[in-house]
């Protein structure tokens, strides 16, 4: 969970935030929670949603302007940001390698034909990166603090 205030992780059992101090009584372990994903501040993620969209397409807007220290809604969702370009970047070079290892192998056995289904393959997997920042922009839009999929567990601003 993380702070609907300061955006601070809060550790499974803590009764205040380790972050703005902000008392919670005891907040659940994170298995025990069916409920969904982490609600922001309602005045916050009002206030600040046009920041935290923005950080899924610029990243570094938010930390430029210092809108991540002083929304909690903010600062989660520029994290989720910095860490989708990450994955971005991650991504791009994982596929750059595999689509100059298996052209050469295909061009070496004479398989041209491959070589276009497999860059057509390879190109559609672009696809995946789009859908997460999305999900991102959807879950900013309407007040959520909830966590990519395959990418979102990951925290770079603390």
């Amino acid at each position: 969970m993380f702070c609907p205030d300061c955006g601070k992780e809060i550790p499974a059992g803590s009764k205040f935030c380790p972050g703005c101090g902000k008392s919670f009584g005891t907040v659940p372990n994170a298995s025990n929670t069916a409920s969904g994903p982490a609600q922001a501040n309602p005045n916050d993620a009002e206030q600040n949603k046009g920041m935290a969209i923005l950080a899924y397409i610029l990243f570094f807007i938010p930390l430029l302007a210092g809108a991540h220290k002083e929304s909690g809604f903010v600062k989660y969702h520029t994290n989720q940001g910095i860490v989708l370009v990450l994955f971005y970047i991650a991504f791009g070079i994982v596929i750059a390698i595999l689509t100059a290892v298996l052209t050469a192998v295909l061009l070496a056995i004479g398989a041209w034909g491959l070589v276009a289904v497999i860059g057509v393959i390879l190109g559609l997997v672009w696809i995946l990166p789009l859908v997460l920042c999305i999900l991102g922009i959807v879950n900013a839009a309407t007040g959520k603090m909830k966590p990519l999929p395959l990418i979102g567990k990951f925290t770079i601003l603390k």
